[in-house]
């Protein structure tokens, strides 16, 4: 059986997206790690204002703050994460869209003392001129994966 040279593109490309599907599905733990335990931001806190709480099952807590306030795109942002109740190894925070991708935005944060964490981060500025964010704090103790979400709104 003799392929012609379209056949043969074809037959390429289609094996290229095969390719490209499995390493995607191999190394998305690596971008979207699951979590073990999820906790929930203290309804109501506005990270526009103020630091923001979660209350994790077990009773650990942690604190996220971001400024400068209001929380600008493009500019340098300082983060920290307060942490009482559990050992953590490494602490992170990823930005995403609420609805719509903005690529990769994670930031690991360093050990500032007991129990904080802090770091240096800046959010792109989105075509609409106004988003909704979520900054996710993945927190990893070595025996589990806590992920915290909270939304912001920016420029609205």
């Amino acid at each position: 059986m003799k392929l012609s040279k379209p056949n043969l593109i074809n037959l390429a490309m289609i094996l290229a997206l095969a390719t490209l599907a499995v390493i995607g599905y191999r190394f998305s733990p690596l971008l979207l790690p699951k979590a073990d335990v999820t906790g929930l931001a203290e309804p109501g806190c506005d990270l526009q204002r103020r630091p923001c709480t979660a209350t994790l099952p077990g009773g650990a807590r942690l604190e996220l703050s971001i400024t400068p306030r209001p929380i600008p795109f493009l500019q340098d942002l300082r983060v920290e994460v307060t942490i009482s109740g559990i050992e953590a190894a490494t602490v992170a925070v990823d930005f995403s869209g609420a609805s719509m991708n903005m690529g990769y935005n994670r930031t690991a944060l360093v050990a500032a003392g007991t129990g904080r964490y802090a770091g240096e981060a800046s959010l792109p500025v989105c075509v609409s001129g106004s988003m909704t964010w979520v900054a996710t704090v993945m927190i990893e103790t070595g025996k589990q994966r806590i992920a915290v979400p909270y939304k912001f709104d920016v420029g609205h």
